[in-house]
């Protein structure tokens, strides 16, 4: 279930890359029983991690203190992405329920989302929240096309979008369109760029986030091109301290680019990485999602500071 793993780790393109490689030399696997592990989210104030396993319906939780594993929630929507809001409750896309939920301080559960214009949406993938509360949220439709990671069905939307939900009013509205599997989330540390990256295309595209919260396309950010499995899907995408973009490359481990969009190093992991996020009491620990495990490294990196107040961002 737990222990390392031995082998070539990292991978360096660029001079840039190499303080990140002044950690760890070996994975630490923490669980390895798993359909499709993703969605992991550090909680800072329980020294836990959650976690969801999509095919398997359920959200499970490791303990940093005790290294113990145990089920969150169970059914849970086919769960893919997580992250906290303001208040520190839990915001998951379910891909299952075809919907954006957000667990209260009490356990029970607000929906946020599960609709765009009267029309159900297709199976939320993963989720952002700004330090002004509004949400935004990707929606292909990788739970709609089996039963697999949620439910057969036909998209009543027909196609895959981003979208936003209003801090004040709630309501869902269309943020950016032209995707064909938008996936992972991020936005920059000055919350000024939102990140998407589009799995089916294998690219990641930027865009400016106005004033009013609407989306302006500033073009792509990164190309995956072609990897020892054929062409690149992104998956899950994270920022660090110093503007590092970190990207689960489907079959190619995790990529890291510069902040000017260059290639700089890979971190090789042994199963296909579908998302990763910074954790731990000093932010470097690195939490990967691959497949059937549940992996960390202690890196020389730290993951951006969780922005919950406006005036923290300027």
């Amino acid at each position: 279930m737990s222990g390392s793993i031995e082998f070539d780790l990292y991978e360096v393109l660029d001079d840039r890359f190499r303080y990140c490689v002044n950690g760890d030399t070996r994975l630490e696997k923490l669980y390895g029983d798993c359909r499709w592990a993703e969605g992991p989210l550090y909680l800072p104030a329980w020294r836990q991690l959650i976690w969801s396993d999509i095919p398997n319906d359920r959200l499970l939780r490791w303990d940093e203190a005790t290294g113990t594993v145990g089920v969150l929630r169970s059914p849970a929507g086919h769960p893919n992405g997580n992250t906290l809001d303001r208040e520190g409750r839990l915001i998951s896309c379910e891909q299952g329920n075809r919907r954006i939920t957000r667990t209260e301080h009490d356990g029970r559960t607000t929906v946020l989302a599960d609709r765009y214009r009267g029309k159900r949406l297709n199976s939320p993938n993963d989720a952002v929240v700004r330090s002004d509360g509004a949400i935004w949220f990707s929606d292909p439709d990788f739970g709609i096309t089996s039963d697999y990671e949620g439910h057969l069905a036909e998209s009543e939307i027909g196609a895959c979008h981003v979208y936003r939900i209003d801090p004040c009013s709630g309501e869902v509205q269309l943020a950016a369109d032209g995707f064909s599997g938008p996936n992972g989330l991020v936005l920059s540390a000055d919350q000024q760029r939102l990140y998407v990256s589009d799995s089916r295309e294998g690219h990641i595209r930027v865009f400016d986030v106005r004033a009013d919260g609407t989306l302006a396309d500033a073009g792509v950010f990164a190309k995956g091109g072609d990897g020892p499995s054929g062409r690149i899907r992104f998956d899950n995408i994270r920022f660090d301290r110093d503007g590092r973009l970190w990207a689960a490359a489907f079959g190619d481990g995790i990529h890291c680019y510069a902040p000017d969009g260059t290639l700089i190093g890979r971190i090789l992991v042994p199963e296909p990485v579908s998302n990763l996020t910074f954790g731990g009491p000093k932010n470097n620990r690195l939490f990967i999602t691959a497949t059937t495990s549940l992996y960390s490294l202690v890196t020389s990196m730290t993951g951006t500071h969780r922005v919950t107040r406006p005036e923290e961002s300027q």
